[in-house]
């Protein structure tokens, strides 16, 4: 647009700032005439030529349509030009405040809004770290093997067993009342339930432990106060029950047949080897991680920044969104209920105000590093994403065809590279693990 305009920049506070534009009446004048020759050649009146339309008809017809329009592109256009010739990096939508804009008459407003901070980054490489000397044991590779063990189980019948125990999948029929009255969700048949796996309210899975098979038992169950369905909390529930079937958990035997049948090794020992090597995987991933959790908190404490609240509050939403998607696929809890809304989301801003301040400082680091993130690392990226999302792979090539999707893939890769870049650089000393806890002596746990 090029605007002869007055402008005035003041800091509101360290990320706030407040434009005042005054645009001359040439301008407004300008911007006026630009309307009505557009809206003159796009409008039909009857009784005019397109493009022939009087200014006064136009005017009278659509007066308070154009000059809202003149407003808002007299708005967009200057901010727009101020933001760019002053090299700010706005981060929230501008509140905009205007005066009357009548032609004829200078017009002016402001616009408030957040930026980024000016950042002074120091003292960011060799970073001292620590690292906990971990190893894997005989007995914890054993212990692995003995639930990959579980998972190839298979369930079969009890035999002519026909007393339920405990570690026992039981085939149930059940019935609730209160007072005599059933109540919702009390009811089920041909319910499976794993006796002692922790799926049920514990006194339920009490009651259900030396069932008789195929006879009915009356029990009582109390129900905590603080139990999730508020219909039944604090009350004690009348079941019938009925156990229509008894199975047990048959392990495989653990052997040469066995690692070549579920673990694609060639015997129990490779079988030994290759669950090893994956503890130690992900061991160093859990030492990775934790490197980087220190080393943004060093980076954080040795630089206090005021994170822009929209940002924040941006992030904050984001982790909201995210908490309540897991949370509603995840089966009802038996431990009571858990934090409140406003709880969560307390908890959830400190995090977002943390990791805004690490994104602040990260980029910092990698514009003075000269970090960059190409195209094509963005789209070898993908890729790999759109491989590894198996049925899933056309939406996720969808939805990284947008550029908001791209953007931000893009920024986290130079997060990630400018974090490995500081890793690779800081000076990582090993620690023994703390001692195991033990009681004192006379003392009981």
């Amino acid at each position: 647009m090029g605007m002869a305009m007055k402008i005035d920049v003041n800091e509101l506070g360290p990320v706030q700032r407040k434009i005042s534009v005054e645009l001359p009446l040439e301008t407004v004048t300008s911007e006026f005439l630009r309307a009505y020759k557009n809206l003159g050649q796009r409008v039909r009146v009857k009784g005019f030529r397109p493009g022939k339309i009087p200014r006064h008809v136009l005017q009278g017809l659509y007066g308070d349509e154009i000059k809202g329009e003149v407003r808002s592109h007299l708005v967009e256009e200057s901010l727009g030009e101020v933001i760019k010739e002053r090299g700010l990096q706005i981060v929230s939508r501008p509140e905009v405040e205007a005066n009357e804009l009548e032609e004829g008459r200078p017009f002016s407003f402001s616009a408030v809004f957040e930026v980024k901070p000016e950042i002074e980054v120091k003292d960011y490489l060799g970073v001292e770290l620590q690292k906990v000397k971990l190893t894997i044991s005989d007995a914890q590779v054993e212990a692995a093997l003995g639930r990959f063990q579980e998972g190839h189980a298979r369930l079969e019948v009890a035999g002519d067993r026909k007393i339920v125990q405990r570690g026992d999948f039981v085939t149930l029929d059940f019935e609730g009342s209160i007072g005599g009255k059933p109540f919702a969700g009390g009811k089920g048949e041909n319910y499976v339930l794993e006796v002692g796996g922790g799926h049920a309210l514990p006194q339920f899975e009490d009651a259900v432990a030396g069932l008789e098979l195929r006879e009915q038992r009356m029990v009582q169950v109390k129900y905590p106060d603080d139990y999730p369905n508020k219909e039944i909390a604090g009350k004690t529930v009348d079941f019938s029950l009925v156990a229509r079937e008894i199975k047990q958990k048959v392990l495989p035997a653990l052997d040469d047949d066995f690692a070549k049948d579920h673990g694609e090794c060639g015997s129990l020992a490779e079988l030994r080897e290759k669950i090893r090597a994956r503890l130690e995987d992900e061991i160093n991933h859990i030492q990775n991680e934790g490197l980087t959790e220190q080393l943004i908190g060093r980076v954080i404490e040795k630089h206090p920044i005021t994170p822009p609240g929209s940002m924040v509050e941006r992030q904050t939403r984001y982790l909201m969104e995210r908490y309540q998607e897991q949370a509603s696929r995840q089966p009802p809890s038996n431990s009571g209920p858990g934090p409140s809304l406003e709880e969560t989301r307390k908890s959830l801003e400190n995090r977002a105000a943390r990791q805004v301040r690490a994104t602040l400082l990260i980029e910092r680091i990698s514009q003075i590093e000269k970090i960059e993130v190409t195209e094509n690392d963005v789209r070898e990226r993908v890729d790999q994403l759109v491989r590894a999302a198996g049925e899933r792979a056309k939406a996720v090539r969808d939805i990284y065809s947008r550029p908001d999707a791209r953007d931000d893939l893009r920024a986290q890769l130079l997060f990630d590279r400018t974090v490995s870049y500081l890793l690779e650089r800081s000076k990582v000393t090993e620690i023994d693990p703390p001692p195991p806890m033990v009681d004192e002596p006379g003392e009981k746990s």
